[in-house]
């Protein structure tokens, strides 16, 4: 069983930051790909930033230059640092987690329960 737990969310004003925090735990042999999503009320959830195994990351057009996409191995930890936040970043903002639980298995992905951002003055 793997278990991806989301923390950092709430309520901060335009122009704030936040420091968002994914751990993953169970039955875990490795960890690939690690990223994070969004979803805002009545939109489709899309890709905010991702990190492969090696450390390259990517970012969605509308959050390059403020977020910061980053992973502890040794802690099976993703991290997004939000800065300069705008209000349409409000979202509920949801881990995934490209994880492998036994070296013969292919690795499968495992979503996080999620963590609300709302930017409100």
């Amino acid at each position: 069983q793997v278990q991806l737990v989301e923390s950092g969310g709430g309520l901060v004003q335009p122009g704030g930051s936040l420091r968002l925090s994914c751990a993953a735990s169970g039955t875990i042999f490795s960890i690939n790909s690690m990223g994070w999503y969004r979803q805002a009320p009545g939109k489709e959830r899309e890709l905010v930033a991702g990190i492969s195994s090696a450390g390259s990351r990517n970012y969605a057009d509308s959050v390059k230059g403020r977020f910061s996409i980053s992973r502890d191995n040794a802690k099976n930890t993703v991290y997004l640092q939000m800065t300069s936040l705008k209000p349409e970043d409000t979202a509920t903002y949801y881990c995934k987690a490209s994880i492998s639980v036994r070296s013969w298995l292919k690795a499968g992905d495992y979503w996080g329960q999620g963590t609300q951002v709302t930017v409100s003055s």
